[in-house]
Parts: C-alpha cells; sequence; structure tokens
C-alpha cells in the first residue's frame, strides 16, 4: 500500500463510485435489480430440490431437533461461471467454492459497467475489499468427505449392534464410494477454494492489483463494512480504487436450522 498523503484528508477527498455490479435472486445487474426496487417484486419462494432437499429438514414445529419450521428463501437461479472463458483450470474451479467465482463475476461485472476495458487502471494502488461471513455453503458440504472415518465407525458399531459383521466389508465398499462419490477430490487447490479470505485474494490475482486486499466480517452488514473500510482507504490516500462490495450464498442447513433455533 502507499504510504499516508497528507494531501488528501476527509475534508478535501471527494470519492466516486464510478461502477456497480450486481448479481442478486431475479437480477443479474444493477438495471433489473432497480427495475425490481420499483415493481416492489419479491424473490422469495419455496426452497428448490436443486439448492436443498428441504423436505428432508423442514418440520412446522419449532421444537423438533434438527429441523427447520421456515422453507422459504431467495436463491440465485441459473448461475454459472464459465471457467474456460475465464481462463481457468477446470481443477482449480471445481476445487473451489462458488462464492469465489460469483464474487470474481461481480468484479468484473462492475469493472465493465464502468467502462474499464482490458484492466486499464493503476493497479499498484488499486484495493479489494470484500465483505464475507461463511465463506459458501459448498465448503462445508465438501468438508464431509473428510468425515469418512467417522462414518465407517459408525456403520461398524450399528452392524456389530445388530449382529450383521459378516457383511460389513461388502457394505462399506459400497458406501464408501457411493458417499465420496458427490465430492470433488482434495487437491492443492482445495484448501485455498474454501477459505472466506481468499475471495478478496482470487479478485486480486486475477486483476493483478498490488493495493491489498481483504475480507471484513461483520455478519449482516458485512458488505456496507467492506464499502465504509474502502472509503477510509480512499480518504486516506492508501487506495486511488477499490473494488469493494459483499458476497454471500450461505443457505444450507448450518444456517436454516441454526437461525430457527434461534426463535
Amino acid at each position: 500500500m502507499n504510504n499516508y498523503s497528507p494531501s488528501k484528508t476527509k475534508q478535501n477527498c471527494k470519492i466516486a463510485i464510478i461502477g456497480i455490479g450486481v448479481n442478486y435472486p431475479g437480477a443479474k445487474n444493477s438495471l433489473q435489480l432497480w427495475e425490481n426496487i420499483l415493481a416492489r417484486r419479491q424473490q422469495f419462494r419455496e426452497m428448490p430440490d436443486s439448492r436443498l432437499p428441504i423436505k428432508d429438514y423442514y418440520d412446522p414445529d419449532p421444537s423438533v431437533a434438527d429441523k427447520t419450521y421456515q422453507k422459504k428463501a431467495a436463491v440465485l437461479d441459473g448461475y454459472a461461471f464459465d471457467w474456460l472463458d475465464r481462463k481457468i483450470p477446470k481443477s482449480t474451479y471445481e476445487s473451489t467454492d462458488i462464492v469465489h467465482w460469483l464474487a470474481l463475476d461481480t468484479a468484473l461485472q462492475s469493472l465493465s459497467d464502468a467502462r474499464i476495458h482490458d484492466f486499464s487502471f493503476a493497479r499498484e494502488t488499486t484495493g479489494v475489499v470484500v465483505g464475507n461471513t461463511l465463506t459458501g455453503e459448498f465448503t462445508r458440504s465438501n468438508h464431509m468427505l473428510l468425515r469418512w472415518p467417522y462414518v465407517k465407525k459408525a456403520l461398524h458399531a450399528s452392524l456389530k449392534k445388530k449382529g450383521l459383521l459378516h457383511v460389513k466389508d461388502g457394505l462399506e465398499v459400497a458406501l464408501e464410494k457411493y458417499y465420496k462419490s458427490v465430492f470433488a477430490p482434495v487437491t492443492e487447490d482445495t484448501l485455498a477454494g474454501g477459505l472466506a479470505n481468499t475471495i478478496a485474494g482470487r479478485i486480486c490475482n486475477y486483476l493483478d492489483v498490488h493495493g491489498g486486499g481483504f475480507i471484513v466480517d461483520g455478519a449482516c452488514s458485512s458488505s456496507l463494512l467492506a464499502i465504509c473500510t474502502a472509503a477510509n482507504y480512499l480518504e486516506l490516500g492508501q487506495m486511488d480504487m477499490v473494488i469493494a462490495g459483499g458476497v454471500d450464498i450461505s443457505l444450507d442447513t448450518f444456517e436454516l436450522i441454526g437461525f430457527a433455533k434461534t426463535g
């Protein structure tokens, strides 16, 4: 980052929003979002099975353990990251939580909206600040791959209790194959692809910017906190341009059931 510039203070520093990138339920750009606001459209609907088989986790009784009484949500439809067009290795794409690619796509949309093409901006003094709380929902799902040893122990204990240890080997092989089939294998990209702090770093790397990049976590106010933080860096003269905003697609059972139990 640049050193503090005394010529730029909160009294004389002017900040402009030069581009906006948006990807919300029912709105793939800022114009669609604005039209939805004017029309007072709401995007909440029953959770589609493609996102989460809510029937497996739903119960109208809030007191039922491990269940949620809520089954509606506003979700993105049809989002797909074009890893080939973005020149991202397929293995990296598959080992990385989709929230990383959504953030990158939206950042690129904001640059396009600002009419910044071919990355023609001052990279040394450009930074990235992204609000995020729980990375994404696929990261926690993928953690289940490495929980297989516990599942295997539970299987053995159950078979022993029922006097069925004679089918253990065949059942274990079949179950392990099925259990692991839905998860991407652990690679050199898996760790970085499952961390929140690398969301901003991924944008910095793709755009080759050197002004600094990091995540801020303010729970539901994370996006606003990111913008406020970016404004402070601009006011202090430590950055000349900042890509700032928030990204979150966490609507898995951890959030749904956890929030349901708060009342």
